[in-house]
């Protein structure tokens, strides 16, 4: 079973939600969030990305970043601009992005599931991540955005979804990207305890995005464990928006590098004909099988295909199109050994579309890119219930979970 909990958020109130409602931390750099936040003071990135307000900030290690997060969220908890709910409670956010709709149950999670693998993970994190994201953590006492959570569907959960979303929302609202974003309360007695019980039969939680956002959590509580004990526990659950993975989607991951490791074009396509067959004129540009690639370089679409030999489709990790990628073309080829911390290597989300690869090689700083078909949900779990990690960069998903509609309060 998943221990599944209701808690008491703080959110924003219904006429400020769309205004208060900013992506999430990672997805903008700081320049990027300062342009975000411009004529809006009520924006959360002023809280998730607090550095925009510290000009002279030194780096991640800079305490003023963080104490100004919570000067932030105090001014905004002072305003009333969010509000913290009288009892604990679930919530229902619904995402529509064009004609997909994806409904995910917002809960706490038990941290210490977490910590001992019943929570799965398919990535690795960085240390300097984590630590900037514990620290913010700690420093503002609140877990400030959500983490984005899978499971294998159930139909009583469903249903309850779909009963609570026919009744009047709490907020909702078009975000400037097209995306609707839509919340329901799950107050009731009776629909909390029905929620409980549903992933009561629920047997493994995947995190599908926000690695670091969970790590930090879990490194927040065994910290404040360590100072003594706390008088409601709420550093041991962590907040989590949990969607049933058949409404998920992963988009594809896109790779560009910046040179061809001292080859020619020649000689590098040469190389590539070894281990892929190649097709010129590749008019799809994106591809639509697996084991298919799309590689841009000099101005022209090609597909590249795995040879058979090269193929290990049982082990989970092996057969993802990021690891035939990495270990066949990006690692022997053009010495991109770790992609995680090579300079030479850029991760394009496919929501920035084909055209978005090509502008980078275009562009001059480039020398080409390639386009991955993307994995499944179903592979994404075969990975982590393997105990296994996939390849950094593999998993993109759309849409994105919006911080600031919901914090969870540490106290």
């Amino acid at each position: 079973m998943s221990l599944v909990v209701p808690f008491r958020a703080l959110r924003p109130s219904k006429s400020v939600a769309d205004r208060v409602a900013a992506p999430p931390y990672d997805v903008l750099n700081v320049e990027e969030a300062r342009q975000w936040v411009k004529g809006n003071p009520l924006s959360f990135l002023h809280v998730e990305k607090s550095e925009i307000d510290v000009p002279d900030a030194s780096g991640v290690d800079d305490r003023r970043i963080y104490e100004m997060a919570r000067t932030n969220l105090e001014a905004m908890v002072r305003g009333r601009i969010l509000v913290r709910d009288e009892a604990p409670q679930f919530y229902l956010y619904r995402q529509r992005m064009g004609d997909r709709l994806q409904s995910g149950i917002v809960a706490g999670v038990s941290i210490a599931e977490y910590e001992s693998g019943k929570i799965k993970r398919h990535e690795l994190t960085r240390a300097d991540k984590e630590r900037e994201r514990i620290t913010h953590i700690d420093t503002v006492g609140a877990q400030t955005g959500p983490v984005f959570m899978a499971y294998r569907g159930r139909e009583a959960i469903n249903r309850l979804a779909d009963r609570i979303a026919a009744g009047p929302p709490e907020v909702d609202f078009r975000a400037a990207d097209g995306v609707g974003h839509t919340v329901w309360r799950i107050a009731g007695a009776d629909d909390v305890r029905q929620v409980a019980e549903g992933f009561a039969s629920v047997e493994v939680l995947y995190i599908a995005d926000g690695h670091h956002r969970a790590a930090a959590a879990a490194a927040v509580c065994r910290l404040r464990e360590s100072r003594g004990p706390a008088s409601d526990g709420a550093h041991r659950i962590m907040m989590a928006v949990l969607f049933p993975q058949d409404q998920l989607r992963i988009m594809d991951y896109n790779r560009a590098v910046r040179d061809l490791n001292g080859l020619t074009p020649e000689a590098f396509l040469q190389r590539i004909g070894e281990r892929f067959q190649v097709s010129e004129g590749f008019a799809g540009k994106s591809p639509e099988r697996v084991h298919d690639f799309g590689m841009y370089l000099g101005g022209a679409w090609r597909r590249l295909t795995a040879r058979e030999e090269i193929l290990r489709d049982l082990d989970p990790v092996a057969a993802l199109d990021v690891s035939i990628l990495q270990e066949h073309l990006l690692g022997p080829v053009l010495g991109i050994g770790d992609p995680r911390r090579d300079p030479r290597i850029e991760f394009v989300g496919g929501i920035r579309g084909m055209e978005g690869l090509e502008r980078l090689v275009d562009g001059g700083g480039f020398a080409a890119a390639f386009s991955l078909y993307p994995p499944a949900l179903d592979q994404m779990m075969a990975v982590a219930d393997s105990g296994q990690v996939m390849p950094p960069k593999s998993t993109w998903f759309e849409p994105k979970l919006l911080s600031g509609l919901f914090v969870h309060l540490l106290g």
